[in-house]
């Protein structure tokens, strides 16, 4: 025999689909909405309708009060079952399918009534608010039953009261009204919710599509990895939503940018204040791979939107490449500097040797001299001014260069560098560019001299490179900053016009400029100008002031 196979337990609650659960959830809120509104509909539906009558009510009893011809009769006539005032208030009540129409007078004495038996009675609620001069509406009970009443006073053609109009409506065709509704409310109360039901049941199916018929646990497991995904890659992600606001922050992102979770929820001037970074994060900057600088940091930004209307930025710490950076750009000027030395270096080994062959010793000792010492005061004179090695390093090589081609590099006097780059690459390419383009303007020229004036104001580093050159013409002063454009025959192994526009695109990068004017007595002056250049100066460590030695009667 085979073993009976055991029965399966019958699973009660939520189904595990999201489709499901949404769809189901759904339809419970159409109905319980349809019931609920069903419910608070009926409810007022009854005052509304109360109110409604009292208001024919008073409008018919207003409608009465204004004929002048009750007056008179009222005050000409007797109150009798077939009287003037009788019979027009009868009219008046079968016109407008009233419960009864009462004229009376000051003494709350009938004058009409839909039983002619109670004409010369008083009439049985208290008309003392109508005969002050108020107009009433009110639920009531009477001799007729209950109804909706209006009263008004009766005045003369003097404007004094006289009496009043006090009109009724049938509470029971009110109740009637009420009820007659009911079904017609539970009809519609049915299409909406199968409307609401067919809605649902569309929007589930969407949700299927997009969710993939994944359930609830699927998706919290989803975003779970995400969230530590998120919050353990190596680089910043911050998200915005289509109002500028951060929606997202990561742990990298907290941590380049020096903010806390707090930030989410506001802008990025709010979060970080004005400045390039948030800027970037705005959007407000365009391009790719932006530079900025945050704190001691410099960060390399790209942001993309998304199709909601936001942004995700995502952010990468330049800081950590600096050292290898200035490591590499410092071998490249060096091995610029000793191409442009090799052939003067040539020249004087063969005037050196010539000098030993002809025994001229002393002449050989004064031009090693000679040498040497112009080498080193030129290199005194750079690094005194520039103390950033990587630039003071460029610059004499440079100075090398140009002393080859017969053109005097000169570093301004009003020159003064510390040791603060944030970017001294990037400040090496602009000035290496400007130096070459400026060496190139000048070959060949009598009197040929380059000048380079690099100074600060707070943060900003202001650089300007002067030359004794042709200069540039005012139409081409924005020209050459094109990339491609140039006034020079390009070589068989590079092309031309892509320095300046180097120098202007890093320039910008940073939120700086970069233009060319005349300088004075001619030639081209080039000023580029860096903002948040440098950093922060370092804080000075406190000195300890040692403690005075205690006297031996002290210490006893």
């Amino acid at each position: 025999m085979r073993p009976t196979p055991p029965a399966r337990r019958l699973r009660l609650g939520l189904p595990r689909r999201v489709f499901s659960q949404v769809l189901l959830m759904q339809v419970a809120i159409a109905a319980g909405v349809a019931v609920l509104a069903t419910g608070l509909f009926l409810a007022p539906l009854g005052h509304q309708l109360d109110d409604q009558a009292m208001r024919r009510a008073l409008a018919i009893a207003q409608t009465t009060a204004a004929q002048p011809q009750i007056v008179r009769d009222l005050q000409s006539t007797p109150a009798t079952p077939d009287g003037p005032v009788q019979r027009e208030a009868e009219r008046i009540r079968r016109a407008t399918h009233a419960e009864y129409v009462v004229v009376m007078d000051r003494r709350g004495v009938r004058w009409s009534h839909t039983d002619p038996r109670r004409i010369g009675g008083h009439v049985s609620t208290d008309p003392g608010r109508a005969l002050a001069g108020k107009e009433v509406m009110e639920i009531d009970s009477g001799t007729l039953g209950r109804s909706a009443r209006g009263k008004v006073p009766l005045r003369d053609s003097h404007g004094d009261i006289v009496g009043a109009v006090s009109v009724g409506i049938a509470y029971d065709s009110v109740r009637a009204r009420l009820l007659h509704a009911i079904p017609g409310l539970f009809a519609y109360a049915g299409g909406a919710l199968a409307v609401g039901a067919l809605a649902a049941w569309l929007i589930s199916r969407r949700v299927q599509r997009q969710t993939r018929d994944l359930a609830f646990s699927d998706i919290a497991a989803l975003l779970a990895e995400r969230e530590a995904m998120l919050h353990s890659i190596r680089e910043g992600v911050v998200a915005l939503d289509r109002t500028g606001r951060i929606r997202l922050l990561n742990d990298e992102a907290q941590r380049l940018l020096d903010i806390d979770g707090g930030a989410v929820g506001r802008t990025p001037d709010e979060a970080l204040g004005t400045g390039r970074t948030a800027d970037v994060l705005a959007g407000r900057v365009g391009g790719t791979d932006l530079l900025t600088v945050r704190g001691q940091r410099v960060l390399v930004a790209n942001r993309m939107p998304t199709d909601d209307g936001g942004a995700v930025a995502t952010l990468r710490d330049r800081t950590e490449l600096e050292q290898l950076g200035r490591e590499l750009d410092s071998t490249r000027g060096l091995i610029d500097a000793l191409r442009a030395q090799d052939h003067e270096h040539a020249n004087r080994m063969h005037t050196l040797l010539g000098l030993l062959e002809l025994e001229m010793y002393d002449d050989a000792v004064e031009f090693v001299g000679e040498v040497v010492g112009d080498h080193r005061a030129t290199a005194e004179q750079v690094t005194e001014k520039i103390q950033d090695p990587l630039l003071a390093a460029l610059l004499v090589g440079k100075a090398t260069v140009a002393a080859e081609r017969g053109v005097a590099l000169w570093v301004s006097d009003a020159t003064r560098l510390p040791d603060r780059l944030i970017d001294p690459r990037g400040l090496v390419t602009i000035v290496g560019n400007l130096v070459d383009n400026a060496l190139d303007a000048v070959a060949a020229t009598p009197h040929a001299r380059v000048e380079v004036e690099l100074r600060t104001e707070g943060r900003t580093a202001i650089l300007t490179v002067r030359d004794t050159g042709p200069g540039i013409p005012a139409e081409h002063r924005e020209l050459i900053f094109t990339e491609g454009w140039s006034t020079k025959q390009p070589p068989a192994h590079r092309e031309r016009g892509l320095g300046l526009s180097l120098v202007r695109r890093l320039a910008e990068r940073q939120g700086g400029s970069a233009t060319v004017g005349e300088a004075d007595g001619g030639g081209a002056e080039f000023t580029v100008v860096l903002p948040e250049a440098l950093a922060e100066p370092a804080p000075e460590p406190a000195l300890s002031v040692p403690s005075a030695p205690q006297s031996a009667e002290e210490e006893s």
